[in-house]
């Protein structure tokens, strides 16, 4: 396996609960809820080549709905330096999200926005 995995695909949209209803009916895809406030998550059920996600309500006014992939890194921090170096705007820094792990948001030179993800092992993030 690739060391830096896409590992997760999210939804940000202005009308959320008109997206869970769509892609509820269009996919075989489980929407859940109960992990966190104002965030569904989405399950893809077991495939070789499945990723799982979630959706949120924009976070920006003004913003239009899009998807945005994130790639996982072992170190969020050194990952997010390393692509200012190389160019990249720095959209959102480096933020805890929960006891789930980190994350980042990145734009390329050429104007592509990608997410960075550290996951917290899972004996952390239950305890």
């Amino acid at each position: 396996m690739a060391d830096n995995p896409f590992v997760h695909v999210e939804l940000a949209t202005t009308d959320l609960g008109k997206a869970k209803d769509f892609y509820a009916k269009l996919f075989d895809w489980e929407l859940d809820d109960s992990r966190m406030d104002d965030y569904t998550m989405i399950g893809v059920g077991e495939h070789e080549y499945g990723v799982g996600g979630g959706m949120m309500k924009a976070p920006m006014p003004g913003m239009q709905s899009a998807w945005l992939a994130y790639v996982s890194v072992d170190d969020i921090d050194a990952a997010t330096e390393k692509a200012k170096t190389l160019g990249a705007t720095i959209i959102k820094d480096v933020t805890a999200v929960g006891n789930f792990g980190f994350l980042s948001i990145i734009q390329d030179p050429t104007g592509a926005v990608l997410g960075l993800w550290k996951s917290v092992p899972q004996e952390i993030a239950t305890a």
